[in-house]
């Protein structure tokens, strides 16, 4: 079997838009959190959101792939760009060798919605545009970034709910472990705008403590009142190891184990059993000890339900050791279908830089969260190895667990 390694990581974050940035909002325990008028106007419960900037595309896409592209392709499209730069591979490469994309993407919302109004409205499909059925399908990503990168392998996007992400990566370490790529794109994205979570907020899972934005993300606390809805878009470059020594690339980290589960249970309410599983086959694949795992990034989104039942499998798991354990969605919100690919770099960029970034608002435990060791503030520490959780609606788990070289 291959070992897989990382090569490179690019990500367009309410954190940040460049990884020197979001290292430093890491460290910073900086909020990306905002009151949105705009969502409050529009008739939402919740008008809570991560304030995510929107890219501009015009000095990289011409002007006739930009029609195709919606909102989650053009933070993905930034994302990616960075990381194959970072990864020190350029077009001709691409060209010339067969490099894959799996990307995580489950919903086109906005982009749907607007050409099926024009539709309606003018009662001709042609009002549609020419770019529509290439901006509403889930597969949006991957069909816009194989097309401008010219990549030749494989081209597959992947949709868990929130999962979705993890799952990307997890699906490309696979096929280059064993040996069907060499070189995989992977990663995830959310589309930001209120059209996109409106039904989410329609069966009130967001936080309603919109006097205090950056206050409502706080994953594990007795007094969570529910999430708040994050976006943007995570990009990391996979490599068979050998491939990635032989050109030269940079070597940040490799992937040892990865777990995954289904909870065959409510299609919105988390079980223990499910996630307890997805944790424990990623140790088993890894073939480690669980006390070299130096941190945990959970999939914790701020919800009394889910974080509960998180930290009960992470203690049945873990037993007596106190792993150290954040959220960063307590500064990010929930990026959803780009969670899993966004919290690999975030705690790629922590481990890298030896602290682990505090799970801010973290105040108090309730009584299934007092279990795990919870770090509320930022912590300068080395370790090792991470492993990091996703959880989706319809019961699908992913967890990753990533090493230092």
């Amino acid at each position: 079997m291959n070992r897989v390694v990382i090569t490179g990581m690019g990500i367009w974050s309410c954190l940040g838009q460049t990884l020197e940035d979001v290292r430093q909002s890491l460290y910073d325990g900086k909020s990306g959190i905002i009151f949105s008028q705009e969502r409050k106007d529009a008739g939402f419960r919740s008008a809570l959101c991560a304030n995510v900037p929107q890219p501009n595309l015009k000095p990289f896409v011409p002007r006739n792939m930009r029609q195709f592209m919606p909102e989650e392709a053009q933070y993905a499209y930034m994302a990616t760009k960075d990381a194959l730069e970072a990864a020190k591979i350029d077009q001709d490469f691409l060209e010339k060798n067969e490099v894959g994309i799996i990307y995580g993407n489950d919903s086109v919302a906005e982009s749907t919605m607007k050409a099926l109004d024009k539709f309606r409205e003018f009662k001709d499909t042609s009002a549609c545009g020419s770019g529509a059925i290439f901006q509403s399908m889930n597969s949006t990503i991957t069909m816009n970034l194989a097309c401008l990168f010219k990549l030749r392998g494989i081209n597959l996007t992947s949709s868990a709910a929130c999962a979705s992400s993890s799952l990307a990566i997890g699906n490309a370490y696979l096929l280059i472990k064993n040996g069907l790529q060499d070189c995989i794109i992977a990663g995830g994205a959310q589309e930001a705008n209120m059209y996109s979570i409106a039904s989410f907020d329609g069966i009130q899972a967001f936080s309603t403590r919109e006097s205090e934005p950056t206050k409502a993300s706080r994953p594990f606390d007795k007094n969570r009142d529910g999430l708040v809805p994050g976006g943007g878009a995570a990009t990391i470059i996979l490599e068979n190891y050998e491939h990635a020594v032989k050109r030269g690339a940079p070597i940040l980290a490799e992937i040892i184990g990865w777990g995954f589960s289904g909870n065959g249970d409510h299609i919105s309410t988390p079980n223990v059993a499910g996630p307890a599983r997805s944790l424990e086959l990623a140790i088993k694949n890894a073939g480690i000890d669980i006390k070299e795992i130096g941190y945990i990034n959970a999939h914790a989104t701020s919800t009394h339900a889910g974080d509960g039942r998180e930290a009960m499998a992470i203690a049945q798991i873990f037993g007596d050791y106190k792993v150290p354990v954040t959220s960063t969605k307590s500064q990010t919100g929930h990026e959803m279908w780009a969670a899993g690919a966004a919290e690999t770099i975030y705690s790629m960029l922590m481990m890298q830089n030896d602290f682990i970034a505090g799970n801010i608002n973290f105040e108090e435990p309730d009584e299934e969260t007092a279990c795990v060791n919870i770090i509320p503030e930022t912590q300068q520490t080395h370790f090792d190895t991470f492993l990091t959780n996703s959880f989706g609606f319809g019961g699908t788990n992913s967890t990753l667990i990533i090493k230092r070289i």
